[in-house]
């Protein structure tokens, strides 16, 4: 294992670099100097940037640095395409503390390259410093879109169709079986520790928590994909949403967002809500409501977005895209409609990073 200090900055960035290759035109310059340089004559330039924290946004006990690389990518690339964009550029930044040695960034970084080549994005640059506090990631992603494609939180309109790609609340209850099997690891641990059984704790290093069955749970968590299948689609249909969002904190928050930037309000059905099979079977498993978790759970990165209602037919033809409610006038509040016809407001109950524990 190498040390990080060992290489210093400009070694380690040519070494985390070194086989970076540029595919987009607009990219005329990438890693190598003060600044990338892009260039953008005929379009819309679209910027969006995230930071995600351990112990706030990510816990390395159960995601390895290859797969946060990969979600940490496809994150923001989701927002590129949450605005009806084409990603092109990424920029990487990292705080590291000293238990990280060189050869775990390069899995981050062959995560992050995975997910840039399924979309045809160029990492470009980035920055790396010093952290006493774990592991901070940075990431700005760089889109474009010609003016009159791009679509904002802000247009939707009365009687426009909501509709949601994929299915909800998958990766939520992945997250809830990894706490789960990571509280009984440590309980076993600590039982071990109480009673210095030293054999016990032998073979508790060998732990392996069984996920049969549940591998998709666990695939929306730590490998979530930014549909940006699901832009072609409606493209290739002629069908321009009027507002859309990422799911990234809960379809409650995410509807709130819209409705409150397109003054208007909005009526969800319960049961027309994507829930994979999956999700309900461990949402029982963990005595949970199921739609609650499809509401609220976040970390989807599935597509939120309105339709005008002339576009009916080709939303319920359209593979991975379900309709699930309808825009209101704003007076009519914001409601989801149950199974048995009980209307409830709408509340923001998604995940909030700022929120403190």
């Amino acid at each position: 294992m190498t040390e990080i200090s060992s290489l210093g900055e400009f070694g380690l960035i040519k070494r985390l670099t070194q086989n970076i290759k540029t595919t987009n035109s607009a990219t005329l310059y990438g890693v190598g100097d003060d600044c990338a340089v892009l260039h953008y004559p005929d379009t819309e330039v679209l910027v969006t940037t995230d930071m995600l924290m351990e112990g706030v946004h990510f816990d390395l006990t159960y995601i390895d640095l290859y797969h946060l690389g990969f979600k940490s990518a496809q994150v923001n690339i989701s927002d590129i395409f949450a605005m009806n964009g084409t990603p092109r550029q990424l920029v990487v930044s990292l705080a590291l503390s000293k238990r990280f040695k060189v050869e775990d960034l390069e899995e981050f970084y062959a995560g992050l390259q995975a997910a840039c080549k399924q979309w045809n994005v160029d990492i470009v640059g980035g920055d790396t410093t010093s952290s006493y506090t774990g592991l901070a990631v940075s990431i700005t992603c760089i889109g474009e879109a010609p003016r009159n494609e791009i679509v904002y939180r802000n247009g939707a309109k009365d009687t426009d169709l909501i509709c949601v790609s994929g299915d909800l609340g998958a990766a939520y209850m992945g997250l809830q079986l990894l706490e789960r099997e990571k509280t009984v690891y440590y309980q076993q641990v600590d039982e071990a520790r109480k009673k210095n059984d030293q054999l016990a704790l032998q073979h508790l290093k060998a732990f392996q928590p069984d996920f049969a069955g549940k591998e998709y749970l666990l695939q929306r968590q730590l490998r979530p994909e930014a549909r940006g299948d699901i832009i072609k689609r409606l493209r290739d249909a002629n069908i321009k949403p009027t507002a859309m969002m990422d799911i990234s904190d809960g379809l409650s928050s995410e509807l709130l967002h819209i409705c409150e930037q397109s003054n208007c309000g909005c009526r969800v059905f319960e049961k027309n809500i994507p829930i994979d099979y999956q999700t309900a079977v461990m949402a029982e498993e963990m005595n949970m409501n199921v739609t609650t978790c499809a509401m609220n759970g976040g970390e989807d990165y599935e597509l939120l977005f309105t339709v005008p209602i002339g576009d009916h037919s080709k939303i319920e033809k359209m593979e991975g895209v379900k309709l699930i409610g309808h825009v209101t006038k704003p007076e009519f509040g914001k409601q989801l409609v149950a199974r048995d016809g009980t209307e409830f407001e709408i509340t923001a109950q998604g995940w909030n990073p700022l929120q403190s524990k």
